[in-house]
């Protein structure tokens, strides 16, 4: 069939050349040639293209086949084809509509066609056996050294300070080719937190000014390229670490020392475990998405919550003096800076494009990863004892 077998056939009664309108390799019966049909020859018509077989139903786009000739075919003012050519091309029979009212009723899993398909769970981002037993066997550790003896207690936060630094300064020469001195903050870290401990704030002090010195002259031994960059990188790096460490001790001087510093680790970490365990049951709405995509509002209610609660009882049985009212500030601030801390150094981390500052402590990530809401929660602790309890 052609494009204008659709018109009207012309006088006579002859559609034209019988073989014309078959596909190739297929003849019609013979039609002897003669003045009938020559008479016809204007009325002849061209044989309809043999659509490919990969022709999509409905057609090419424009909704017609054949490109030229049907352009030809509009000109010479004949009607467009319509309806199905082809057994694909049938139309498929509309699905039936329920009545007005009418509820449609529920798939039932399994179906052809309707996989279901259960809620994905949440999960933990970390292996929290792996995580509980390291956080478990730091603890020990800590309370060991708090109530036996508190110079050791400082030996152990010289020695996380020196890896905390470490891991730092690391990162930042390998993401960034900053380079900070190690060795001169190392030395000037250990002496920050025993001259916190031993002198007091003033001996803290010092040792901060005489760490920041040593930086500037340690790098001088190297190319002026990058100097500015570096100094700048290590005097970050020895107020965010040690400086804030040394109130850690500072705490510790206290006739009630012991008590106060396990009040402030055990604020900071149930903040963070409140914040965890709520967040990860009812967090919906983020809290800061562009720095911790994890952390959510509801999480940060819990960890306020949870915090105040513990501050209460540890103002009210742990700090002599304390007053449960004056916990639920403690525990109030506690939750805020721990808060704060832990999405500066997010910042830090995503700056670096990094997830883990380490691998040092299985579950947790590094040292740095753990002292993350600790260091800048340490003076917000010490400065509110003070100002409730005394300096002791």
């Amino acid at each position: 069939m052609n494009d204008s077998s659709w018109g009207t056939p012309p006088k006579g009664g002859h559609w034209g050349p019988p073989d014309q309108g078959y596909a190739p390799g297929v003849h019609a019966p013979e039609t002897p040639a003669g003045p009938a049909y020559e008479g016809h020859e204007a009325g002849r018509t061209r044989p309809m293209p043999v659509v490919p077989a990969d022709v999509p139903p409905g057609g090419y786009a424009g909704g017609h086949v054949g490109g030229d000739q049907d352009d030809d075919h509009r000109d010479r003012g004949t009607a467009r084809l319509s309806g199905p050519l082809f057994r694909d091309e049938m139309p498929q029979e509309p699905m039936p509509t329920p009545p007005s009212g009418a509820t449609q009723p529920p798939e039932q899993p399994g179906q052809p066609g309707q996989p279901h398909q259960s809620p994905p769970k949440k999960r933990a981002g970390r292996d929290l056996r792996a995580a509980i037993g390291v956080g478990v066997g730091l603890g020990a550790v800590i309370i060991a050294s708090l109530f036996i003896l508190k110079d050791v207690f400082v030996g152990v936060v010289a020695v996380a300070v020196v890896v905390g630094l470490w891991e730092l300064t690391s990162r930042l020469q390998e993401r960034k080719s900053i380079k900070a001195p190690l060795v001169p903050l190392a030395v000037g870290g250990v002496a920050m937190v025993v001259a916190g401990y031993v002198r007091g704030a003033e001996g803290a002090w010092v040792a901060m000014a005489l760490t920041a010195l040593a930086v500037l002259v340690w790098r001088m031994t190297e190319p002026p390229e990058g100097y500015l960059k570096d100094v700048t990188a290590g005097l970050f790096a020895a107020f965010y670490v040690p400086f804030l460490a040394t109130f850690v001790a500072l705490m510790l001087t206290a006739d009630d020392g012991s008590w106060r510093v396990l009040t402030f680790l055990l604020l900071t970490v149930v903040s963070d475990t409140g914040a965890y365990a709520v967040g990860w049951r009812f967090g919906k709405r983020k809290l800061a998405p562009r720095i911790s995509p994890g952390k959510t509002r509801e999480g940060l209610v819990g960890a306020v919550a949870f915090a105040m609660a513990a501050g209460a009882l540890c103002m009210e049985f742990a700090i002599d003096g304390g007053a449960w009212w004056q916990g639920l500030l403690l525990g109030l601030a506690v939750a805020v800076s721990a808060t704060l801390g832990d999405l500066g150094e997010s910042m830090i981390k995503r700056d670096l494009g990094i997830k883990d500052m380490g691998t040092l402590l299985p579950g947790h990530g590094g040292i740095m990863d753990r002292l993350d809401s600790l260091l800048p929660t340490a003076p917000v602790v010490w400065l509110l004892l003070v100002l409730f309890v005394g300096a002791g």
